[in-house]
């Protein structure tokens, strides 16, 4: 088996617990809860109960998302990471998603941008995570441009990557960075008629036989690679939300496992 996990994006209506439950019973060796979901974190559970249920479950609480366009830099951007280190140290969690802006507001550079991320968490057991977007839109939408800047800030161990393979596929990029990635998202799209863009954002589905991300093949290298960090899906497909998955998630990540 890979290290499996569960973004709460793709049971996002169910509740906290129930998550947790789900999670469990699939194998999961930890959870990204989510911000954004039209309700708070772990659905107003002060961070350390929250802690403390996923720990009985044998789950990490490997992430927390997110803050969306960390590289529109203000105050204001400051002020969220902040709050969000802030309850990931509380809850335990090993780490926060930062998300490039992918609209049209003015950004500041990113290396200038991370520099300031460092401060906000110097001395904190957090770990910033940034999820390159692929989107023709996107201020970030490669990975090389990313490692790039962590290693120009000396951020090698203080920044690491999200790897998403919808974004990789959609970004047209082929090279991994398997020693600068800590989590995997993984997702999917199946339907032979859409173009491979943006536009599939919102209908990412589980792993099945077919999938044109190329899941399967980029599970493969990143593990070849190095990778031993988590796997976890991060699907948007309506119609797979409003359904139990639990025998589903287990046949897709057999799918990558096989």
């Amino acid at each position: 088996m890979i290290p499996r996990a569960l973004n709460q994006k793709t049971a996002r209506d169910l509740p906290f617990e129930a998550f947790l439950d789900l999670a469990a019973g699939i194998g999961c060796v930890g959870v990204e809860p989510r911000n954004d979901l039209g309700r708070p974190f772990f659905d107003g559970i002060a961070p350390a109960e929250a802690a403390a249920m996923a720990k009985a479950r044998g789950l990490r609480l490997l992430g927390l998302s997110e803050v969306y366009g960390f590289n529109v830099w203000d105050d204001t951007r400051a002020a969220q990471i902040g709050a969000l280190l802030d309850v990931a140290e509380a809850a335990g969690a090993e780490t926060i998603s930062l998300i490039p802006s992918v609209d049209d507001r003015p950004t500041r550079a990113l290396r200038d941008v991370m520099r300031d991320i460092l401060a906000l968490a110097e001395g904190r057991a957090v770990l910033p995570l940034i999820e390159p977007i692929g989107f023709a839109s996107s201020t970030l939408p490669r990975k090389a441009e990313l490692v790039d800047a962590i290693e120009a800030v000396g951020g090698t161990e203080a920044f690491k990557l999200v790897h998403d393979t919808f974004q990789h596929v959609i970004a047209g990029e082929t090279e991994l960075f398997p020693e600068h990635t800590a989590i995997v998202h993984v997702s999917g799209i199946s339907d032979p008629t859409v173009a491979l863009d943006a536009e599939q954002d919102g209908h990412r589905v589980l792993v099945d036989a077919g999938d044109r991300c190329g899941n399967r093949g980029q599970v493969r290298a990143l593990l070849d690679g190095g990778y031993a960090a988590a796997f976890s899906f991060e699907c948007t497909e309506p119609g797979l939300i409003a359904r139990p998955v639990a025998a589903e998630i287990e046949a897709s990540f057999q799918r990558l496992e096989a």
